[in-house]
Protein backbone atom coordinates (compact mmCIF):
# COMPACT_ATOMS: atom_id res chain seq x y z
CA UNK A 1 0.00 0.00 0.00
CA UNK A 2 1.33 3.56 -0.59
CA UNK A 3 -0.44 6.59 -0.06
CA UNK A 4 -0.98 9.33 -2.62
CA UNK A 5 1.65 11.87 -0.86
CA UNK A 6 4.60 8.79 -0.77
CA UNK A 7 3.76 8.45 -4.49
CA UNK A 8 4.05 11.57 -5.23
CA UNK A 9 7.50 11.63 -3.52
CA UNK A 10 8.64 9.00 -4.99
CA UNK A 11 7.43 10.12 -8.71
CA UNK A 12 9.49 13.67 -8.19
CA UNK A 13 12.46 11.86 -7.71
CA UNK A 14 12.10 9.56 -10.60
CA UNK A 15 11.52 12.45 -12.51
CA UNK A 16 14.20 14.95 -11.25
CA UNK A 17 17.17 12.01 -12.82
CA UNK A 18 16.53 13.31 -16.02
CA UNK A 19 14.93 16.42 -18.04
CA UNK A 20 13.50 14.12 -20.87
CA UNK A 21 11.50 10.80 -19.48
CA UNK A 22 11.54 9.01 -23.16
CA UNK A 23 7.77 8.02 -23.96
CA UNK A 24 8.13 4.70 -25.89
CA UNK A 25 6.01 2.92 -27.95
CA UNK A 26 7.24 -0.66 -28.45
CA UNK A 27 6.11 -2.88 -31.17
CA UNK A 28 9.01 -5.70 -31.14
CA UNK A 29 10.06 -6.54 -27.92
CA UNK A 30 13.43 -8.11 -29.05
CA UNK A 31 14.65 -4.49 -29.58
CA UNK A 32 14.19 -3.22 -25.95
CA UNK A 33 16.61 -4.31 -24.18
CA UNK A 34 19.14 -2.55 -26.69
CA UNK A 35 16.82 0.59 -26.81
CA UNK A 36 17.07 1.02 -23.30
CA UNK A 37 20.48 0.08 -23.19
CA UNK A 38 20.87 3.48 -25.74
CA UNK A 39 18.75 5.66 -23.51
CA UNK A 40 20.22 4.94 -20.31
CA UNK A 41 24.00 5.42 -21.71
CA UNK A 42 22.71 8.26 -23.34
CA UNK A 43 21.65 10.26 -19.69
CA UNK A 44 17.96 9.06 -19.48
CA UNK A 45 17.35 6.41 -16.95
CA UNK A 46 13.87 6.79 -16.56
CA UNK A 47 12.04 4.97 -18.90
CA UNK A 48 8.15 5.10 -20.11
CA UNK A 49 6.80 2.35 -22.09
CA UNK A 50 3.11 2.63 -23.09
CA UNK A 51 0.48 -0.13 -23.00
CA UNK A 52 -0.37 0.22 -26.63
CA UNK A 53 0.86 -2.48 -28.24
CA UNK A 54 0.88 -6.29 -27.85
CA UNK A 55 4.70 -6.25 -26.98
CA UNK A 56 4.72 -3.75 -24.15
CA UNK A 57 4.81 -6.14 -21.49
CA UNK A 58 7.63 -8.18 -22.73
CA UNK A 59 9.57 -5.10 -23.34
CA UNK A 60 8.82 -3.94 -20.07
CA UNK A 61 10.66 -6.70 -18.97
CA UNK A 62 13.33 -7.12 -21.04
CA UNK A 63 14.11 -3.51 -20.30
CA UNK A 64 13.78 -4.29 -16.53
CA UNK A 65 17.30 -6.44 -17.09
CA UNK A 66 19.29 -3.11 -17.85
CA UNK A 67 21.35 -2.08 -14.76
CA UNK A 68 20.77 1.81 -14.26
CA UNK A 69 17.56 2.23 -15.40
CA UNK A 70 14.20 2.61 -14.29
CA UNK A 71 11.33 1.46 -16.24
CA UNK A 72 7.43 2.03 -16.05
CA UNK A 73 3.70 1.50 -17.39
CA UNK A 74 2.18 4.12 -19.39
CA UNK A 75 -1.34 4.33 -20.57
CA UNK A 76 -2.60 2.41 -17.46
CA UNK A 77 -6.27 2.46 -17.71
CA UNK A 78 -7.20 -0.40 -15.75
CA UNK A 79 -6.51 -2.52 -12.51
CA UNK A 80 -5.93 -5.28 -14.87
CA UNK A 81 -3.21 -3.38 -16.42
CA UNK A 82 -1.38 -2.32 -13.24
CA UNK A 83 -1.59 -5.94 -12.66
CA UNK A 84 0.46 -6.46 -15.63
CA UNK A 85 2.80 -3.88 -15.49
CA UNK A 86 4.11 -4.92 -11.87
CA UNK A 87 4.01 -8.23 -13.25
CA UNK A 88 6.31 -7.63 -16.03
CA UNK A 89 8.67 -5.37 -13.80
CA UNK A 90 7.77 -2.05 -13.80
CA UNK A 91 8.52 0.24 -11.21
CA UNK A 92 5.96 3.31 -11.93
CA UNK A 93 3.09 3.90 -13.76
CA UNK A 94 1.57 6.71 -15.69
CA UNK A 95 -1.88 7.06 -16.86
CA UNK A 96 -3.18 9.21 -19.39
CA UNK A 97 -6.05 10.66 -17.09
CA UNK A 98 -7.31 9.57 -13.96
CA UNK A 99 -10.10 8.21 -11.98
CA UNK A 100 -10.82 7.07 -8.38
CA UNK A 101 -10.49 3.42 -9.83
CA UNK A 102 -7.03 3.66 -11.03
CA UNK A 103 -5.97 5.85 -8.53
CA UNK A 104 -6.70 3.11 -5.46
CA UNK A 105 -5.42 0.32 -8.04
CA UNK A 106 -1.90 1.39 -7.91
CA UNK A 107 -2.26 2.76 -4.01
CA UNK A 108 -3.09 -0.59 -2.96
CA UNK A 109 -0.75 -2.21 -5.57
CA UNK A 110 2.32 -0.02 -4.23
CA UNK A 111 2.85 1.52 -7.63
CA UNK A 112 4.14 4.98 -7.81
CA UNK A 113 1.71 6.65 -10.01
CA UNK A 114 2.15 10.19 -12.08
CA UNK A 115 -1.64 10.41 -12.95
CA UNK A 116 -2.88 12.31 -15.86
CA UNK A 117 -4.45 16.31 -15.83
CA UNK A 118 -5.42 18.35 -18.57
CA UNK A 119 -7.16 21.09 -16.41
CA UNK A 120 -7.10 23.44 -12.76
CA UNK A 121 -10.19 21.37 -11.85
CA UNK A 122 -8.52 17.76 -12.21
CA UNK A 123 -5.16 18.68 -10.75
CA UNK A 124 -7.23 20.76 -7.83
CA UNK A 125 -9.33 17.08 -7.31
CA UNK A 126 -5.75 15.12 -7.24
CA UNK A 127 -3.97 17.46 -4.97
CA UNK A 128 -6.92 17.49 -2.98
CA UNK A 129 -6.49 13.32 -2.80
CA UNK A 130 -2.84 13.93 -2.02
CA UNK A 131 -0.70 13.91 -5.21
CA UNK A 132 1.32 16.55 -5.60
CA UNK A 133 3.08 15.56 -9.00
CA UNK A 134 1.22 15.03 -11.91
CA UNK A 135 1.38 14.35 -15.71
CA UNK A 136 0.21 17.46 -17.95
CA UNK A 137 -1.54 15.77 -21.17
CA UNK A 138 -1.96 16.27 -23.55
CA UNK A 139 0.49 19.44 -23.12
CA UNK A 140 0.62 21.17 -26.67
CA UNK A 141 -3.61 20.43 -27.15
CA UNK A 142 -4.00 21.87 -24.23
CA UNK A 143 -2.65 24.99 -24.75
CA UNK A 144 1.02 24.44 -23.85
CA UNK A 145 3.62 26.31 -22.35
CA UNK A 146 1.29 29.26 -21.86
CA UNK A 147 -1.38 26.97 -20.22
CA UNK A 148 0.50 25.33 -17.59
CA UNK A 149 2.33 28.48 -16.47
CA UNK A 150 -1.41 29.06 -15.81
CA UNK A 151 -2.71 26.71 -14.05
CA UNK A 152 0.56 27.17 -11.91
CA UNK A 153 -0.25 30.07 -10.82
CA UNK A 154 -3.13 29.91 -8.24
CA UNK A 155 -1.85 26.67 -7.86
CA UNK A 156 1.98 26.21 -6.85
CA UNK A 157 1.92 23.60 -5.05
CA UNK A 158 1.51 21.20 -7.84
CA UNK A 159 4.39 20.23 -9.90
CA UNK A 160 4.05 18.73 -13.55
CA UNK A 161 5.82 16.17 -16.01
CA UNK A 162 4.02 17.93 -19.72
CA UNK A 163 3.76 15.29 -22.54
CA UNK A 164 2.14 15.15 -25.87
CA UNK A 165 3.32 17.28 -28.46
CA UNK A 166 6.37 18.17 -26.62
CA UNK A 167 9.88 18.19 -28.78
CA UNK A 168 13.09 19.19 -28.25
CA UNK A 169 11.77 22.85 -29.78
CA UNK A 170 9.42 23.30 -27.38
CA UNK A 171 10.70 21.21 -24.72
CA UNK A 172 13.17 24.17 -23.19
CA UNK A 173 9.89 26.34 -22.96
CA UNK A 174 8.37 23.36 -20.71
CA UNK A 175 11.52 23.07 -18.88
CA UNK A 176 12.16 26.45 -18.28
CA UNK A 177 8.78 26.62 -16.17
CA UNK A 178 8.86 26.39 -12.21
CA UNK A 179 6.20 24.23 -12.20
CA UNK A 180 7.87 21.61 -14.64
CA UNK A 181 10.32 18.87 -12.97
CA UNK A 182 10.32 16.84 -16.84
CA UNK A 183 8.80 16.34 -19.84
CA UNK A 184 7.79 13.37 -21.53
CA UNK A 185 8.80 13.15 -25.01
CA UNK A 186 9.21 10.13 -27.93
CA UNK A 187 11.89 12.18 -30.02
CA UNK A 188 14.09 10.12 -28.66
CA UNK A 189 13.40 7.21 -29.99
CA UNK A 190 12.18 7.28 -33.60
CA UNK A 191 10.54 4.34 -34.71
CA UNK A 192 12.48 4.33 -37.99
CA UNK A 193 15.92 4.41 -36.07
CA UNK A 194 14.49 1.78 -33.54
CA UNK A 195 13.27 -0.29 -36.58
CA UNK A 196 17.37 -0.17 -37.80
CA UNK A 197 18.64 -0.56 -34.92
CA UNK A 198 20.27 2.72 -34.93
CA UNK A 199 21.39 2.52 -31.33
CA UNK A 200 24.02 5.05 -31.60
CA UNK A 201 21.87 7.93 -33.15
CA UNK A 202 19.76 6.99 -30.31
CA UNK A 203 21.84 7.56 -27.54
CA UNK A 204 23.13 10.63 -29.15
CA UNK A 205 19.38 11.85 -29.31
CA UNK A 206 19.48 11.15 -25.42
CA UNK A 207 22.43 12.73 -24.36
CA UNK A 208 20.87 15.94 -26.53
CA UNK A 209 17.72 15.51 -24.41
CA UNK A 210 19.65 14.64 -21.11
CA UNK A 211 21.70 17.73 -21.48
CA UNK A 212 18.75 20.21 -21.77
CA UNK A 213 18.39 23.11 -19.09
CA UNK A 214 15.77 22.84 -16.25
CA UNK A 215 14.89 25.80 -13.91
Amino acid sequence: MITPQEASLRSEKLCRLAPVIPVLVIDDASKARDLAQALITGGLPVLEVTLRTPAALDAIREMAKVEGGVVGAGTLLTPADVKAAIAAGAKFGVSPGSTDTILSACEEADLPLLPGTATASEAMRLLERGYTVQKFFPAEANGGVPALKAIGAPIPQVKFCPTGGVSLTNAPEYLGLSNTLCVGGSWVAPKDLVAKGDWKAIEELAREAASLPRS
